[in-house]
């Protein structure tokens, strides 16, 4: 049996997963310490779990055809301040130098309150390249430096100076990082500002890189270490040691990567629910979405996945005032140092009292149960939940109700209420704070409430998600395995790169070598050729041209489907989503693996006097899994030989051209398994000729689905 392997170092336990790679199914896993205070720090922890697990299967080294680990290291050293100072080697002449020196002088940065990432500058003409290079490193180094950094107005463009300083760095073995290698945009200040963060934990990274790329070549695994990013892909070992930041906040992309491959969301809020918080973020068009994130208080060009982490978990205590339950959180029963009232048994909890305490300085009133042998016990929000019905058996949040009940009884008493009622008003509270960034990622990304699914991950994502599905009035799912979901995701993860570039005005020629540029990232990072898919998007107000590719580390020509469902089966999944039946359904258009199903409804407005007409689509691929979804589209039936007379002849009918500029609709193309996103452009012929790049190599029969929604349409 082949098998992938995924490793999730969190701040206590090291996991490990292990995932059959022809089917996805969970093998098994493994939990051990992380290694904090190893002499070789985490990086051990990830060796033991590694060859723990491979002895506990009885995996042989070449069945093992991918192994990735996800990693807080970057995020705890800029967390903890645990960053070297960086010294900025700036480069230029004249006025052009003078600027380039000011946009470099990045000063102190305050990671923490007290903790501060340091940085010392030198600047140099560089009219005597080697020798001035030479000297700048020395001087760089005789100050404490330990990274550095190399920094030239438009190196981007022109990288030869910046590339001559890295070599200069290294033949004194000094790490050293090239702005044009973090990013391709233009503003050097943001570019500097991101590679000094990201030369500050170089050496660190550099150093655990090393040693856990060495332990997977020491156990024989021929399968190059992958390492997860902070958008939800993964890269290869080697870009680690050259761009360590791509790693920082990758913690809860690994969720969403592990829900992404099980649950096959089209849309959907993402919960990871720990003891203390949850990370909430979003899933549109089957794509996880991404901002540029901010270190430090300061703006960085680090893509990462839009997480917004709320103070409510499985843990979250009960704030107390005179007596009765006031809030939920942001304490936890871990942070106070107490056991969950329902996972003690019944046998513990005898004549509890209701007692008050404050686990930091500052913190409001907690409640919490003293007994009369000396047991004390949190009032925790997976007690409530427990109590009230949500969490269920086969859930791991399930506890002891019974226990649970008993617990809350005092504070029932002091709210003349019973304990259902009180565990449903401590529900509540919690959903309030969780619904409230729900709604803000549903506004924010124009998703439908109606069609967008919570699903839940990590351990206490029962105790969190079915109430707060039925308190927002939302669709609602646990993922499967959903208290490793963080690990699997690891193990199941896609190789990712991301280009983006300045062009003000691209020509459909910027945008096809942007695009390949992606395209031979990704494939260098690790990906197969063959597996690789790019979207391409155009943002006209800031000139970016940004290329995202991902692809699969393997090609596999097994098919993956675990059942080809019948057309009627995929009618009856796409009317219960529509919330119609399936006489009112219309299949408009197919490929050998998708169809396109619509549903033509009626809306009313002003009392009835104002009648409009929509289209909903449903993408629906032969596994059942809807793929794409819109409240108001077109979409027609072509092949590749016609796909460029349909495309301009569907335009025409959606295209909106005005005072502002062309208003440019959402652009999508099916062939085949293929969903090929075009949505991101600006004319009509930017869209036609990178299709043309898309659809390279089909026959001219191939049948072909085109879909044109309004942008801010879902």
């Amino acid at each position: 049996m082949k098998v992938r392997i995924g490793i999730d170092v969190g701040g206590t336990f090291t996991d490990a997963a292990v995932i059959n790679n022809e089917t996805f199914e969970l093998i098994g896993t493994l939990k051990v310490p992380t290694t904090h205070s190893a002499a070789n720090g985490v990086a051990k922890g990830i060796i033991d779990v590694l060859e723990g697990v491979m002895k506990k299967f009885n995996i042989a080294p070449e069945d093992v055809t991918f192994i990735a680990h996800g990693t807080t290291q970057a995020t705890n050293a800029l967390l903890e301040g645990d960053v070297v100072k960086v010294g900025v080697l700036s480069m230029g002449s004249g006025m052009e130098g003078m600027k380039t020196k000011s946009d470099t002088e990045i000063g102190n940065i305050e990671l923490a309150p007290g903790k501060f990432l340091k940085t010392e500058n030198y600047h140099i003409q560089f009219k005597d390249g080697e020798k001035e290079a030479e000297e700048a490193v020395k001087a760089l180094m005789n100050v404490g430096a330990k990274s550095i950094v190399a920094a030239e107005a438009f190196s981007v463009d022109h990288p030869e100076n910046e590339s001559q300083v890295q070599g200069k760095c290294a033949q004194v073995n000094m790490p050293c990082t090239a702005t044009h290698e973090i990013s391709k945009l233009y503003g050097l200040k943001i570019r500097t500002r991101t590679a000094v963060i990201n030369a500050s934990i170089l050496p660190k990274m550099l150093d655990t890189a090393n040693m856990t790329d060495s332990s997977v070549k020491n156990a024989g695994i021929e399968s190059p270490l992958m390492i997860m990013r902070c958008d939800g892909g993964v890269m290869s070992v080697d870009e680690v040691r050259k761009r360590p930041i791509l790693t920082v906040l990758s913690g809860p992309a690994a969720g969403v990567a592990g829900a992404l491959m099980y649950e096959k969301l089209t849309d959907g809020i993402f919960l990871e629910v720990g003891g203390t918080s949850t990370d909430i973020s979003a899933v549109k068009d089957g794509k996880v979405m991404i901002q540029y994130a901010e270190i430090g208080g300061h703006k960085t060009y680090l893509n990462s996945l839009d997480v917004r982490t709320v103070g409510i978990g499985g843990g979250s205590m009960v704030q107390i005032s005179n007596g009765k339950a006031s809030n939920v959180g942001p304490r936890s029963a871990h942070i106070a140092g107490l056991g969950y009232e329902v996972y003690a048994s019944p046998e513990d909890i005898v004549d509890p009292m209701l007692e008050t305490i404050v686990p930091i300085e500052g913190d409001p009133a907690y409640g919490y149960i003293k007994c009369s042998n000396g047991k004390k016990f949190a009032l925790t929000l997976a007690g409530a939940a427990n109590i009230a019905g949500y969490v269920h058996e086969e859930d791991y949040a399930y506890g002891n109700i019974e226990a649970a009940k008993k617990a809350y009884e005092p504070l029932a008493k002091n709210m003349n209420m019973t304990v259902e009622q009180v565990a449903e008003k401590i529900i509540e509270m919690a959903a309030d704070k969780n619904g409230e960034v729900v709604k803000a990622l549903i506004k924010d990304y124009n998703l439908d409430p109606r069609t967008t699914v919570l699903i839940g991950g990590g351990g206490g994502c029962a105790a969190v998600v079915p109430s707060l599905g039925k308190h927002i009035d939302m669709k609602h799912k646990l993922a499967k395995n959903a208290p490793v979901i963080s690990t699997i995701g690891v193990a199941l993860a896609m190789v990712r790169d991301v280009v983006e570039r300045t062009i003000p005005n691209p020509t459909e020629e910027d945008i096809i070598k942007t695009r390949k540029e992606a395209e031979e990232a990704v494939l260098k990072a690790g990906a197969a050729p063959g597996t690789v898919e790019v979207q391409v998007e155009v943002d006209s107000q800031k000139n970016i041209v940004r290329a995202i590719a991902v692809g699969s580390t393997e090609f596999r020509a097994k098919d993956l489907m675990k059942k080809e469902l019948t057309q009627k089966e995929l009618l009856d999944i796409a009317a219960h989503n529509l919330e119609t039946s399936t006489d009112k359904l219309k299949i408009e258009g197919s490929t050998s693996y998708m169809y396109a199903i619509t549903h033509e409804c009626i809306s009313k407005k002003l009392f009835g006097f104002i009648k409009k007409k929509n289209k909903a689509l449903r993408i629906i691929d032969k596994e059942g899994v809807i793929r794409l979804q819109k409240n108001n589209a077109l979409c027609q039936q072509t092949n590749v030989n016609n796909f460029e007379s349909s495309l301009r002849s569907i335009m025409e009918e959606v295209v909106v051209y005005g005072d502002g500029g062309t208003e440019m609709p959402n652009i999508y193309i099916i062939c085949g398994k293929r969903l090929i996103d075009l949505s991101g452009l600006q004319s009509v012929e930017q869209i036609i000729s990178l299709a043309k790049v898309e659809i390279n190599g089909l026959g001219s029969n191939e049948p072909m689905i085109l879909v044109v929604s309004k942008r801010m349409e879902g």
